[in-house]
């Protein structure tokens, strides 16, 4: 099985002006191309996770303690769903029924979850991931280290927000935590992660 860069599933100014068209050609086309070559060259054919799914190398990467493999090939999984987490006029406090009432049950209401969410990753020292995630049938709110992901820790990933620089300085410079607020309320695809909900039943 050879790792590809999936397409954008909108253009690259239909984000704006939350996130730009640069940020995503440069995100989209050169970061996360970069991450799929070298994930190929680590774990594609010829090595011993050929054949593998993507979940399952990285799982198996993660218990083997395979940084290179972990970061790159952990970083294309992320990024195949970031670019899904979002949407032209995403956001808004009207989730799905059952994510809104997971989110009430086991993360104390919307208003909690997204501060719980925005904390995680501007606490989230350095590169890496914040995340909404399913483990043992209840919700939380995680953060992850460069490519790390929650399927590394016993856990679904159901909404993930790219926190390495790259995803934000072009449009936020250093104001991670603006990026992270502006990301929840307007980018967020609710309909994405309600479907990233019901593949972890």
């Amino acid at each position: 099985m050879s790792f590809k860069l999936p397409e954008l599933p909108y253009a690259y100014d239909a984000l704006a002006p939350h996130m730009s068209a640069e940020t995503l050609q440069f995100h989209h086309d050169k970061h996360h191309q970069a991450y799929v070559d070298n994930g190929n060259k680590l774990a594609g054919d010829g090595t011993k996770y050929a054949g593998k799914s993507i979940e399952q190398i990285c799982k198996e990467a993660f218990a083997a303690k395979d940084a290179p493999v972990v970061n790159n090939v952990g970083q294309h999984y992320n990024h195949i769903h970031f670019w899904q987490w979002m949407r032209k006029g995403g956001g808004g406090k009207k989730l799905p029924g059952k994510l809104q009432g997971m989110v009430d049950k086991d993360l104390g209401g919307f208003d909690k979850m997204r501060a719980d969410f925005v904390q995680a990753g501007v606490t989230q020292f350095g590169s890496g991931w914040a995340w909404l995630a399913v483990r043992n049938g209840k919700l939380e709110v995680m953060k992850t280290p460069n490519g790390e992901n929650p399927l590394m820790h016993g856990a679904s990933p159901i909404l993930g927000v790219d926190v390495w620089e790259h995803s934000y300085y072009i449009d936020y410079r250093n104001a991670r935590q603006k990026y992270l607020e502006v990301w929840f309320d307007n980018l967020v695809n609710w309909e994405y992660v309600e479907a990233m909900l019901g593949k972890t039943a």
